[in-house]
């Protein structure tokens, strides 16, 4: 039995979410649930990635409706990262990527360079993992922020570049932006810098944020802080978010919907609360069991995967 048995002949004009149980069978994945949305903003349909002879991501089917947050999880290695740079085509030449990943009606992988450029920063926007690599430490911040901007809008005057980086400091809730415009990545602390990436992610105004794992190496009172911000963010800019992380307890907190990778497929998709009541797939089942809480059985060792 195949996926495509199930699969409305139009996914585009659902008019509601759909729910569905199948069983289908790539090589020794099982997809328990799929739910689609509609209309999508991003729709990513057979997506499958490759490095030499060595398959990553297998036929990766999802979608993302306007506003909407789905959280993307899994173990380090299960093609996460792989999957959000090859929507932003930032993937090495030496990737072969087959399938379609349609962006508001275009194929992004059919367009050529530079109406890709013209997407990359502006219509979607990506906070990258470790803002101390992701930022240049010889450069001052404002600068860094500007250069987003002024990648999409040539030939704007100084006075209106600054301005635009100011409000977007203030958006993100950085102290004093007047005063620390001229500062380096090493005089902020952690959650500053992870907020000067999202100041740079939304400085454009995107309709799609790809935000892979931007709490990694957060303490928890400024991952807190970061995911509040977030969710600001996303019902004051009416944002679509593709949210990536290995922790799922971060994801409840900010997703619609949670879609499980595991070796580069999706075992499970479901809506958030779902997900969490009644876990379906094995590995989902398995990656909420490794979690600890307040409840586990110190005396046991977690559970693998």
């Amino acid at each position: 039995m195949t996926l495509d048995a199930f699969r409305p002949r139009q996914p585009t004009f659902l008019t509601a979410v759909q729910y569905y149980r199948a069983t289908a069978h790539y090589g020794t994945s099982e997809i328990y649930r799929i739910s689609l949305r509609s209309p999508h903003m991003l729709a990513i349909e057979d997506l499958s990635i490759a490095f030499g002879d060595r398959k990553i991501v297998h036929n990766l089917s999802l979608s993302i409706a306007p506003g909407e947050t789905l959280g993307l999880v899994g173990e380090s290695g299960s093609g996460k990262s792989a999957t959000s740079l090859a929507i932003l085509r930032l993937l090495p030449e030496t990737a072969k990527i087959t399938g379609k990943i349609n962006f508001s009606g275009e194929d992004l992988l059919s367009l050529p360079e530079p109406a890709m450029r013209r997407h990359r920063g502006q219509s979607i926007s990506m906070i990258f993992q470790e803002p101390m690599t992701a930022l240049n430490p010889v450069m001052p911040i404002g600068r860094q922020i500007a250069e987003a901007y002024t990648a999409h809008h040539l030939g704007e005057p100084r006075t209106t570049i600054k301005s635009k980086v100011l409000a977007a400091m203030h958006s993100v809730k950085l102290p004093e932006p007047e005063r620390r415009i001229h500062d380096y990545p090493h005089q902020f602390s952690g959650g500053q810098r992870q907020r000067i990436l999202i100041a740079m992610a939304l400085i454009n105004r995107p309709r799609l944020l790809i935000a892979d794992e931007p709490t990694t190496a957060l303490d928890v009172t400024v991952q807190a802080q970061i995911l509040h911000l977030l969710k600001e963010i996303r019902l004051t800019h009416n944002l679509a978010m593709l949210f990536i992380s290995h922790d799922l307890a971060v994801v409840s907190q900010v997703a619609d919907r949670v879609a499980v990778l595991q070796h580069g497929r999706i075992v499970e998709l479901a809506p958030t609360s779902e997900l969490f009541r009644n876990p379906q797939h094995p590995y989902t089942r398995s990656l909420l069991a490794s979690a600890p809480t307040m409840h586990t059985d110190r005396t046991h060792p977690l559970a693998g995967l």
